[in-house]
């Protein structure tokens, strides 16, 4: 694998990516003080390469309350018997397949992993709670965290300044 080498202009692209995903290519060109067609090369060349994952609109959670009710979100720490390779991915293949799992994060020390799940009720998360955890002989104890109120949300990713 060949390794990326991104410039003060790559940079400045992802920042203001990451800033608002929905800027047209004139406006992302301007603001990063390129041409129009360099800054499409550009950001193509960032997909490509994957530095650009994907691209998604991030919902008012309060906003969509009153249309859908508020929900559940959740915060799940989950222990599991077994912590060889083969247990961690299979656990994380079955949580990654599942619409309700917002985030999932392999961590340590405590335990192995944190998530992040969002459930229509409480009767939801409890489906939700016995297909991924109850269900699975592996898991040992699952910890869960109600959210109350959503203060902060992001998904920046915090990269250097360019020179």
């Amino acid at each position: 694998m060949t390794p990326i080498e991104l410039d003060a202009i790559d940079l400045h692209l992802l920042e203001q990516l990451q800033t608002d995903a929905s800027l047209n290519n004139q406006a992302l060109a301007e603001r990063v003080h390129v041409s129009p067609p360099t800054c499409l090369r550009r950001v193509k060349r960032l997909k490509e390469v994957g530095l650009i994952e994907r691209e998604i609109a991030v919902l008012s959670v309060d906003t969509l309350a009153n249309v859908i009710g508020h929900g559940l979100t959740a915060v799940v720490e989950i222990t599991l018997d077994r912590q060889d390779q083969e247990a961690l991915e299979a656990f994380e293949q079955r949580v990654q397949s599942d619409d309700a799992v917002q985030q999932c994060y392999r961590v340590s020390p405590g335990p192995d992993f944190c998530l992040i799940v969002h459930a229509a009720n409480m009767p939801d998360y409890l489906a939700l709670s016995q297909r991924l955890f109850t269900f699975d002989a592996n898991v040992r104890n699952v910890k869960s965290f109600f959210s109350l109120k959503r203060s902060k949300f992001g998904a920046r990713v915090p990269l250097p300044k360019a020179p």
